[in-house]
């Protein structure tokens, strides 16, 4: 009796498949499948019947195994049988291919989400400014100039970050050639919101040119990415150094004094000398930034508008509540004396070391003047001329926070009032001590 059919499959066998199949003449089907066998394949009729297409080179049966057939195939050598193994490889080999080309798009794919993620923000910023439009003053290729901010940031990394507002985060960003940008970028969520803020502010800073505002360097607009690259300001904005103890004591009268006078002449060039005029509409002590040696630039020009003649200039209420003009509040027409009314605020602000809404709400005309001093820095220790200085600002302040708009005096005036001060002659008749804001308003 001579063996014909053998079924060996799922009996964890190991080694190579053993020689004796050679001298099994009469075998006609051998399943090997599930087993850990290995080659080399018998020299016998019954292997050598079998098409080498047949078979793959990984370690295992199941027809994974060199030399052996499809896991769920106990093929014969017998040549009835032979026309229906051709047709099973005909079927596998495409099937095998589809599987193969399959795995290696979603592997690629993954490979391609991977490096996405992990790549340089340099080629990052490559890709994603392709068919975007950056401006810059004297670069010439606003690719190259996107690429470094992104490198400089580390692609908006936290820890460059220097200061948030309402709707955007400001980041410091050193390049690589030792400049360094302020970066005003609008947060995602509120691109959308805040597209009329980002043209605003663009249109503004283009056709300014002024030594008391904040140089504008360029501006990104992508569909990931919008934001705005200014010089740096070392010092950063005038509300934090007066809410710091160690910044208002640097912030001694005269930088204080000449902080007032920056921001004047800021405003005036803005409302008289601009064709349009241009209101800021929101300075704040935070929209007012300082460098190192404590100049004082305007900054943040997102709600700026230009008044063009013959429009009735009607807004929404915008701007920073404690800062805007009262009138605001029921008429929403834009002028120039909204933002006188918002200097005067900025301007006892700095007197007074933090925002004057105490003040304000407790005014009256018997109020000492020495009230109105930040504490933290003492007045009567300085010379006359700086004491004259301060009270000039807080005389100018309180008729810039006048309700009657009308009543208030232009930030021309202002500025030429703060470079040429005039001698004030409340030392002939009040002593510093005993003087009341009745006794200030009145001096001509």
């Amino acid at each position: 009796m001579e063996l014909r059919e053998l079924n060996l499959s799922h009996n964890e066998l190991v080694g190579p498949i053993p020689s004796s199949f050679q001298s099994m003449v009469g075998l006609i089907s051998l399943d090997l499948s599930y087993n850990s066998l290995e080659g080399p394949i018998p020299e016998s009729n019954f292997f050598q019947a079998a098409p080498l297409e047949w078979f793959t080179h990984n370690k295992g049966l199941c027809g994974q195994v060199h030399g052996l057939p499809l896991c769920h195939q106990s093929w014969s050598a017998s040549k009835g049988d032979e026309e229906k193994q051709h047709k099973i490889i005909i079927l596998g080999v495409p099937l095998i291919f589809g599987i193969l080309f399959i795995l290696f798009l979603i592997s690629g794919i993954c490979t391609l989400l991977y490096y996405k993620k992990k790549r340089s923000t340099v080629n990052d910023a490559s890709e994603e400014f392709d068919g975007h439009f950056f401006s810059i003053w004297r670069v010439s290729d606003g690719k190259e100039a996107y690429k470094e901010i992104i490198r400089a940031t580390e692609n908006f990394d936290e820890k460059y970050q220097i200061g948030i507002g309402a709707c955007s985060i400001v980041y410091k960003a050193t390049l690589s050639s030792g400049v360094t940008l302020a970066i005003k970028k609008i947060q995602e969520e509120e691109v959308q919101l805040n597209e009329e803020a980002f043209r605003n502010e663009i249109q503004a800073l283009t056709k300014i040119r002024h030594r008391n505002i904040v140089r504008f360097y360029g501006f990104c607009s992508t569909n990931k990415f919008n934001f705005l690259a200014y010089e740096y300001m070392e010092r950063g904005c005038l509300g934090t150094n007066l809410r710091s103890e160690q910044g208002a004591v640097e912030l001694d009268w005269i930088k204080r004094v000449n902080i007032v006078r920056d921001i004047a002449q800021a405003l005036s060039y803005l409302h008289h000398d601009c064709h349009p005029s241009i209101v800021h509409r929101d300075i704040t002590s935070n929209n007012i930034l300082l460098d190192e040696e404590y100049k004082a630039y305007v900054a943040d020009f997102g709600i700026s508008r230009l008044l063009k003649p013959n429009s009735s200039h009607w807004s929404l209420l915008a701007g920073t509540y404690g800062y805007m003009a009262p009138e605001l509040a029921y008429v929403m027409r834009v002028t120039e004396k909204c933002d006188v009314y918002s200097f005067g605020i900025v301007a006892l602000e700095v007197i007074h070391g933090t925002h004057p809404g105490d003040l304000l709400s407790n005014l009256s005309l018997s109020m000492l003047v020495k009230d109105m001093l930040d504490s933290r820095l003492p007045l009567h220790n300085t010379d006359q001329v700086t004491t004259n200085q301060v009270l000039l600002v807080i005389l100018i302040a309180m008729q810039c926070i006048d309700t009657v708009p009308q009543a208030r005096p232009t930030m021309q005036e202002v500025s030429q009032r703060l470079s040429s001060p005039k001698y004030l002659p409340t030392s002939d008749n009040y002593s510093y001590q005993a003087l009341t804001l009745n006794h200030l308003v009145n001096i001509v």
